[in-house]
């Protein structure tokens, strides 16, 4: 026809078709990795600003939990000098125990049992302070941990 033999046409259609494809096929992966940057970079920003709210609310609960620390350290010293001044002591029973033996021992036994006593308060005082510490302790930990739950889910 032309002077051009049919396998060249078809050769060159070919080519070319398969050179548009290629092309398009390229063209479309750009394509497709440029959206996914911005859809991934949105997520990165909506996950920062849930970072930031999930370590707001932690502050926030950590400021809690050493306000009611440093009210029972408060406590704890209001105790230790009610105990100091003689204000606060253990309950006595009402139930005097006798000795068969009238014979009073050597020493001053009165200083040794307040003594004795103030320390035992003392220990009482430390041990209702250091649970009472664990418990706020706890509380904070299951409050946080609700919200930044509650936060992470949507309130599902």
């Amino acid at each position: 026809m032309f002077g051009i033999p049919l396998p060249w046409i078809l050769i060159g259609a070919m080519v070319a078709l398969f050179g548009t494809y290629r092309g398009g096929y390229h063209f479309g992966w750009e394509d497709r990795d440029q959206e996914m940057q911005v859809e991934i970079a949105k997520k990165n920003e909506e996950s920062r600003v849930k970072e930031q709210e999930m370590a707001a609310k932690i502050s926030d609960k950590e400021a809690a939990l050493r306000k009611a620390n440093n009210e029972i350290s408060k406590k704890q010293s209001a105790m230790r000098e009610l105990v100091r001044v003689g204000e606060l002591r253990l309950p006595t029973s009402s139930c005097v125990q006798t000795a068969t033996d009238s014979s009073t021992p050597a020493g001053n036994s009165n200083t040794d049992a307040a003594e004795l006593e103030r320390q035992t308060i003392n220990a009482l005082i430390d041990i209702v302070a250091e649970g009472d510490k664990a418990i706020n302790k706890l509380n904070q930990c299951i409050s946080a941990y609700d919200e930044v739950r509650n936060l992470i889910n949507g309130n599902r």
